[in-house]
């Protein structure tokens, strides 16, 4: 689904320009600060710039928009403030924290959780979700401990759809980390990370770790003290409680007695690659900054997506590799271990650790390749033409000597094409070439007429929604345009 995205992507022209931190001019909307864009026509230099929100790809989920050189009335502006607080919690995470300690005073039989409203609720408010479905015997302490379970996963694939990490994928990452010998795991969008590591710590059958979960997702400030949980936009790198957050998170990032420090993150599928990079460098430098770090120094770091991606990662850490270990989840229709889903998942560590220490459990078909001196998938057969475990499925791939490298073991080369493709691809038709340039040996992404701070939206948030809403917009001026003559 990404790739036909992305595909959309580069003929719309659409490109998300990155600017600097010190930046303070981007307009808000109830997700935080906007993300700058730029729409392009075929041949032009430079198109028109203009916001949008940078966490939802569906407009119907959050139809902020505006043109970078608009002028916006206070009337306009005091409007769009109202409808930030508006879509704001109900309540502010010290309040929460405080409610959760209350709830868990109170006898069982007097404790309920809406489902409708994905709230604990407290007996003085029952009369308010009268009419809601309720859950009361399933409200124990340690039901509590799980709230990955007890809350709905969203489940909006245009915006912030959920995806919990199978417990087998939280222990082995966890283990794996613990031989490594990190101590502190700051948890970005990974709820059921965050939670397993609280479990664990509980039953003391493992060194303790400590961890500080980042996520979108208001629920959990239900559920975690400011200490645990900080509400958090990794598309903008913007932390919803400011300063307190902040305090917390490069307090956090502090190696303090020796405890190392390394950050996990479990983006949407569907999420802006160099955004998210962008963040995530923020994050490496806050954290060079508290350990006073040299520019050389590198903060641990594991990115878990789709190995699809692959190329687009690494353009943004040329210091990151990927592991062949599939990540599954247990809500996942297609990304799950065992016979109810699909029989290899294509979800992938990219880290910036060394992969040969990086140890995968031989029980479930991993093998230590002495050449390429990594573990590798059972099906990842080493090549000596290419001289390395080409394979990126799972399935073994085949060496083409016509293309001199390693394909996907369903392709078969194509002599009118000169390249591997499956059997029933488009032969011989010209693809769409550059939206920027009008070339046709190149897409818009690889572009070398681009500025260096301009830069494509890869993956697909915010493209095809996007699109429509530009046309409407310029429709709409169009119209005025013409009324006006």
């Amino acid at each position: 689904m990404s790739k036909i995205m992305d595909d959309a992507v580069d003929s719309g022209g659409i490109e998300v320009i990155i600017q600097n931190e010190e930046d303070k001019t981007a307009p808000r909307c109830p997700h935080g600060p906007a993300l700058l864009f730029e729409k392009t026509g075929n041949g032009e230099e430079k198109g028109r710039r203009f916001y949008a929100c940078s966490a939802c790809r569906d407009r119907k989920d959050c139809n902020f928009f505006q043109w970078a050189d608009e002028k916006i009335s206070e009337a306009r502006m005091l409007a769009r403030e109202e409808q930030n607080r508006s879509k704001m919690p109900l309540f502010s995470h010290q309040e929460y924290s405080s409610r959760f300690r209350e709830f868990v005073s109170l006898p069982l039989e007097q404790r309920r959780f809406c489902v409708d409203c994905q709230l604990l609720i407290l007996p003085e408010e029952r009369a308010t979700h009268a009419k809601h479905k309720a859950l009361s015997e399933d409200t124990t302490v340690q039901r509590l401990k799980r709230p990955s379970l007890l809350l709905c996963p969203l489940d909006n694939k245009k915006s912030n759809a959920q995806y919990l990490f199978a417990d087998r994928s939280c222990h082995f990452l966890l283990d794996m980390l613990l031989g490594l010998g990190f101590q502190k795991i700051l948890c970005v969008g990974t709820p059921r990370l965050h939670e397993v590591i609280k479990l664990r710590n509980m039953k003391g059958k493992s060194p303790k770790m400590k961890s500080l979960l980042l996520d979108i997702d208001y629920r959990y400030c239900q559920f975690y003290g400011q200490d645990e949980f900080c509400r958090y936009n990794m598309f903008n790198h913007h932390f919803f409680d400011d300063e307190e957050a902040v305090t917390f998170f490069q307090g956090f990032l502090r190696e303090e007695e020796g405890a190392k420090v390394v950050m996990i993150t479990d983006p949407p599928f569907g999420g802006l690659v160099k955004p998210l990079a962008n963040s995530f460098s923020q994050m490496a430098i806050t954290w060079k900054n508290q350990n006073k770090v040299s520019n050389a120094g590198q903060m641990p770091m594991i990115w878990i997506f789709p190995y699809f991606f692959e190329s687009r990662i690494l353009e943004c850490f040329p210091s990151f590799s990927m592991l062949d270990y599939q990540v599954d989840y247990d809500n996942h229709p297609l990304y799950k271990h065992g016979k109810t889903g699909r029989k290899q998942s294509p979800v992938r560590l990219f880290t910036n650790l060394s992969p040969k220490d990086i140890i995968l459990p031989e029980d479930e078909g991993y093998r230590f390749c002495s050449v390429c001196e990594r573990y590798v998938s059972a099906g990842n057969k080493h090549c000596p033409k290419c001289d390395t475990c080409p394979s990126k499925d799972g399935r073994e791939w085949r060496h083409c000597d016509e293309c001199g490298r390693c394909v996907k073991p369903s392709w078969r080369h194509c002599s009118s094409c000169g390249h591997c493709a499956l059997p029933d691809h488009p032969c011989g038709q010209s693809q769409t070439g550059c939206f920027n340039c009008g070339s046709q040996k190149h897409k818009l992404r690889t572009c070398p007429k681009k500025h260096n701070k301009r830069m494509i939206v890869p993956g697909g948030r915010g493209a095809p929604g996007l699109l429509k809403h530009i046309a409407g917009k310029s429709t709409t001026k169009n119209k005025r345009r013409r009324t006006v003559t």
